[in-house]
């Protein structure tokens, strides 16, 4: 799963992320909430983790943006210090799921960091593989996988080509492609999508000689198709 975590002490951050990389998530540390709201714009994560005592926003605005961002069901954890009755109780209140109290513990934070995962993302505790000719899509480390080759993408590179996918020779409209991917941003820009789609144009090599071809449709969207029979 997709974590980002915020915490002015760089050193912490990254052993945090050190952690959480090695029982299998991909893991961007960020030590000021500006940043990682900026990322949290571009692109989606699956769990949010926030140092309480962050500078430059105050921490209950800091999530309450940052909840704007993310999907509904993503779940947040803060880390409190260890005798921040006060900051505990304001977490909760803004909408935590759950916090880690000063000094972290590394099986502790594995553990409820499963547990936040297990409890937002019920039907993902098995990965989804699926295949169309020689691209296949695992959903839940969100790998793409093209001749048996992995492509670099984003999250959001890969929700848009498996959306293309699944409606193999279907005109998507431009506005059901943004309901899709851009959820819970209101205005994106008209060259933001169109430079998505040619990223994954190129990156998955959408081209002819390969089978597919991912094509404008005049005033309405854009469609993948498969060439031959």
């Amino acid at each position: 799963m997709r974590i980002a975590v915020l915490d002015h002490d760089n050193a912490q951050a990254e052993l945090i992320c050190q952690v959480l990389n090695g029982a299998g998530h991909s893991c961007q540390a960020f030590d000021n909430g500006k940043d990682m709201l900026g990322q949290l714009r571009k692109d989606s994560t699956d769990l949010l983790i926030v140092d309480w005592q962050v500078s430059d926003v105050p921490a209950t605005e800091l999530l309450r943006r940052a909840k704007e961002k993310m999907a509904p069901n993503t779940p947040t954890m803060f880390l409190a210090g260890s005798s921040a009755e006060d900051d505990i109780v304001a977490g909760v209140t803004a909408g935590a799921d759950d916090y880690l109290v000063k000094p972290l513990r590394r099986g502790e934070l594995v553990a409820r960091v499963q547990a936040l995962l297990r409890r937002a993302y019920p039907s993902q505790n098995g990965a989804e593989q699926l295949q169309f000719g020689p691209y296949v899509f695992e959903t839940r480390p969100g790998r793409l996988m093209m001749d048996g080759e992995q492509i670099d993408v984003t999250h959001k590179e890969f929700n848009l080509a498996l959306l293309f996918f699944r409606n193999l020779g279907r005109p998507l409209s431009r506005a059901y492609i943004h309901e899709s991917i851009w959820v819970r941003e209101t205005a994106v820009p008209s060259r933001t999508m169109d430079t998505h789609v040619s990223r994954v144009r190129n990156k998955l090599r959408l081209r002819p000689e390969n089978g597919f071809r991912l094509v404008p449709v005049y005033s309405y969207g854009y469609r993948l198709e498969k060439l031959g029979a």
